[in-house]
């Protein structure tokens, strides 16, 4: 059992971001095109769970699985997709989680979706902190029921979601945290 812990931000986050990104490239190579930092840890100023969530951009998702071994041996567990059509999902740290990855091939719908959505976070500083509240209450109420928590954020996420979207496509792309 997983406890559903938030965190205020900490100045290290995107130290770990980078480090990880450098040995996920060191795996991958060629086959890795972008990786982007996101999820609250990638949002200065808001609280979050202490794992870092990295977007991966690849070629070919299809080529992935051949990468499963050298992952393992960085101390990720593959999950295929993991719910998501198109995706591989990773994670490391098993019950004490510190990353995961999340891997699509390139022109993947969720791509956009999640920079948008980080970015309309950072660029809405209200949206924010209101999104870091939430989450603090969740904690909160659900402190050994990481479903609720998730629960929890649905409408919200939706909401932002779609705040983002339309933003996105009159504001043009303005992703940071690339990693070539």
């Amino acid at each position: 059992m997983r406890k559903v812990e938030v965190v205020p931000y900490k100045k290290e986050w995107p130290k770990l971001f980078h480090d990880e990104c450098q040995k996920l490239q060191d795996i991958f190579g060629p086959e890795m095109m972008n990786s982007y930092h996101i999820g609250s840890t990638s949002i200065p100023a808001i609280h979050a769970k202490p794992i870092i969530d990295i977007l991966a951009v690849v070629k070919d998702v299809e080529c992935v699985a051949d990468f499963n071994k050298e992952m393992e041996g960085i101390g990720y567990d593959a999950m295929g997709e993991n719910g998501m059509a198109g995706r591989r999902f990773f994670r490391k740290g098993g019950d004490e989680r510190t990353h995961h990855i999340h891997m699509f091939q390139e022109g993947h719908e969720e791509i956009s979706r999640h920079l948008a959505f980080r970015d309309y976070l950072l660029s809405h500083p209200d949206e924010a902190q209101k999104y870091s509240r939430l989450k603090q209450c969740l904690a909160a109420e659900f402190p050994m029921d990481i479903k609720g928590y998730v629960n929890g954020k649905n409408d919200f996420i939706k909401k932002v979601d779609e705040k983002a979207k339309h933003w996105a496509a009159n504001e043009g792309d303005h992703h940071v945290d690339e990693v070539d």
